[in-house]
């Protein structure tokens, strides 16, 4: 692991990290937690505590839910679709100008490097508020040709329109902080919707940034909360919240499933995304080098702490040693170190709980007999970090082969027909995305359409943009973010009819 002296912090984040405690954010105002509570958030790569925040517990919910009611039928709803427009593209400005201040805020409270944060989550968050700062004046209803067949000859003038949902509940996760806020929040607004946003407890900071800039763009008091708190007590009161009106949740497939079943009291709207085993194939006939980049950034990518991370790699047999080979030299290049040093390649993951996770699969790995090609162990010194992990000799049904790590660590297959690679590939119970490497584009077209994934990537990985769809099939959850099919999300479509008969 390697250390180096570090580019001091923005002048604003100096500020903003200064702050005895950082609050609730409900109603426009920074607030304690009705029960006092606070708790630590650390620092990844030193383990120190990098801030105190408020605690948010069912109370809380309550205020903010009665909150973003009232805003509801407030001046966030008298204002004209032009309007909200206009906030969207100042909240992107606002976000651009900060860019330098959120990454590095990013990188000191979730431990991804700086050079991702950067080139990835900050481009990204811009992008998604200029995208849907575009949709307001374009979410339209439509008049339709309507007959009755119990009425012959009768007119009617029968015509829809887009309403927001109402409460949303966004319940994000701590590897994209901004990002899944952003995500959430821009199409939401765009709508209309007023939100209640529980950050992840590991990586509160940046949400609770983003909720103060989001007032400064013009965004009305009460139409964006945010709670920092504990899944069994704010996430829970959430999804149970009979005044919430639809819950996004992005997260672990068992949390998933207890968001479903307490969104049932008033039957609200839920979208989710959730985990991914994502095969990675790479044909014999594909471009080596690329493939070889493809593979080393579908897992190291964000110390693998991704949902769409290509943790099980399929290699037709004839290129397989080699590519094997490649990917562990490569993985033996990558620099750790402090995330805010833009020479590191990978930081380290997001708390202890998580690293111990990450390891006691590594472990696994070892006693079922796969072969560690490199990494394998933690990283000396201090701080959460893993080394990057490479098993080849892995078998389907191996606990790393079947099971989310979340974590630095790829198991290796050989395979040697399309058939059969396809079938191993979708022998998984998660869906979220897949990618195929060949020059054949007959065979890339096969495998994209019998793949069981939300997304396939062909000569390509870990691409994602404001405009395209993202979601998964099975137990990687369903709905889609981004792009035109969010807002079926955020909006109810009301039918109207009109008798016109004299």
């Amino acid at each position: 692991m390697t250390t180096a002296s570090l580019p001091a912090l923005h002048p604003m984040l100096q500020e903003f990290l200064g702050r005895r405690v950082h609050k609730l954010l409900i109603d426009g105002r920074a607030v304690e937690a009705s029960s006092g509570r606070t708790f630590a958030t650390l620092n990844p790569a030193t383990g120190q505590t990098l801030g105190i925040v408020a605690e948010a517990d069912a109370a809380d919910v309550d205020r903010a839910v009665a909150c973003a009611r009232a805003a509801l039928s407030g001046p966030w709803s008298k204002m004209s679709p032009a309007e909200r427009e206009k906030i969207l593209h100042k909240a992107a400005d606002l976000i651009e100008a900060r860019a330098e201040a959120f990454a590095q805020l990013e990188s000191l409270d979730n431990g991804k490097v700086i050079r991702e944060a950067k080139s990835g989550d900050l481009p990204l968050s811009v992008a998604l508020f200029r995208y849907y700062g575009g949709w307001p004046t374009k979410l339209h209803g439509e008049t339709t040709p309507v007959s009755v067949p119990y009425y012959p000859g009768a007119k009617f003038l029968h015509y829809t329109v887009r309403e927001p949902v109402g409460v949303v509940g966004a319940i994000i996760p701590w590897n994209f902080p901004l990002l899944m806020a952003v995500e959430r929040l821009a199409p939401a607004l765009a709508c209309g919707n007023t939100v209640i946003l529980k950050p992840a407890e590991q990586t509160p900071l940046s949400a609770l940034w983003l909720g103060e800039l989001l007032l400064e763009a013009g965004v009305p008091p009460g139409v964006v909360n945010v709670l920092p708190g504990f899944g069994k007590t704010a996430g829970a009161a959430i999804a149970a919240h009979m005044g919430v009106d639809k819950v996004t949740f992005t997260g672990s497939t068992a949390t998933g499933r207890e968001v479903l079943k307490a969104s049932a009291g008033n039957m609200k709207r839920v979208t989710m995304e959730l985990g991914g085993k994502s095969p990675n194939i790479v044909f014999a006939d594909a471009d080596m080098e690329a493939a070889a980049r493809g593979m080393f950034m579908g897992i190291f990518y964000n110390q693998g702490q991704t949902c769409s991370a290509g943790s099980r790699v399929f290699i037709e047999r004839p290129a397989h040693e080699k590519l094997l080979s490649a990917l562990a030299e490569r993985a033996k290049t990558i620099r750790m170190g402090n995330p805010l040093d833009p020479k590191m390649h990978m930081g380290p993951l997001v708390s202890d709980q998580q690293r111990r996770r990450v390891l006691s699969y590594i472990d696994s790995g070892k006693a079922e007999g796969a072969q560690l090609l490199t990494g394998g162990a933690a990283a000396p010194g201090e701080g959460f970090f893993v080394q990057p992990t490479v098993f080849g000799g892995v078998k389907d049904g191996m606990k790393i082969a079947r099971e989310e790590i979340f974590g630095p660590v790829v198991s290796v297959f050989a395979f040697d027909s399309v058939d059969e690679v396809l079938e191993r590939a979708n022998a998984t119970d998660y869906g979220l995305v897949a990618a195929v490497w060949t020059k054949d584009v007959k065979k890339a077209h096969l495998a994209a359409a019998k793949l069981k994934a939300g997304t396939v990537w062909i000569n390509c990985y870990q691409f994602v943009d404001a405009a395209a769809p993202w979601g998964g099939v099975k137990q990687s959850g369903y709905g889609r973010e981004k792009g035109p099919w969010a807002l079926e999300n955020y909006t109810s479509l009301k039918s109207v009819w009109v008798d016109l008969n004299a």
